[in-house]
């Protein structure tokens, strides 16, 4: 039987880099695991006045049944003002809700932060930890995945270099071991 593992992407914008790494890691997963990217750009801004018997919105529904079906969750993220987008941030609050009915509850997951600047987005892989920690999701430590310079790491095509695949399948493998302890 296999796992399905949701990969959201951090950033909403088509050609990210983010998605194009996210694009890369999805294809280095054994083929016992099925990687499925979850769309978040749809989902409107929670508020708890919707969240009520015949107010929440169909996406929330959508993406709520679509995430109880998954066995972990694979994030790749840019790093917006230090942080998480806040896509990206809505969501895992749309997820969280209503209290008590987490679907984020016990979901091995991991981070990869991607950044075409030195720092490699610590800011937003941390900060979304410390969210992690809270929704009571397992997170993948070691290695640690932050890209920084990725312009560097991409072709025109989106492909990651040689020299680069090594340490995204290494991130994987990690995960994978991750999610066989769940």
């Amino acid at each position: 039987m296999s796992k399905k593992i949701a990969v959201i992407v951090g950033s909403l914008r088509k050609g990210s880099y983010s998605r194009q790494v996210a694009n890369n890691l999805v294809g280095m997963f054994p083929s016992e695991y099925e990687p499925e990217f979850v769309e978040i750009g749809d989902l409107p801004l929670y508020s708890e006045d919707l969240d009520t018997p015949g107010n929440v919105p169909a996406a929330w529904t959508k993406f709520r049944d679509t995430m109880k079906e998954v066995s972990g969750v694979l994030f790749v993220t840019p790093e917006y003002n230090r942080s998480v987008p806040g896509g990206l941030k809505n969501a895992i609050d749309v997820g969280s809700r209503p209290y008590g009915e987490s679907i984020w509850d016990k979901k091995p997951a991991a981070i990869v932060s991607v950044s075409p600047g030195a720092i490699s987005g610590f800011g937003a892989n941390h900060h979304l930890r410390q969210s992690l920690v809270f929704l009571n999701m397992p997170t993948l430590q070691q290695p640690e995945a932050y890209i920084g310079n990725v312009t560097n790491m991409l072709d025109e095509n989106g492909k990651v270099s040689e020299n680069s695949v090594g340490f995204l399948q290494s991130i994987i493998d990690a995960y994978v071991e991750l999610l066989n302890r769940y």
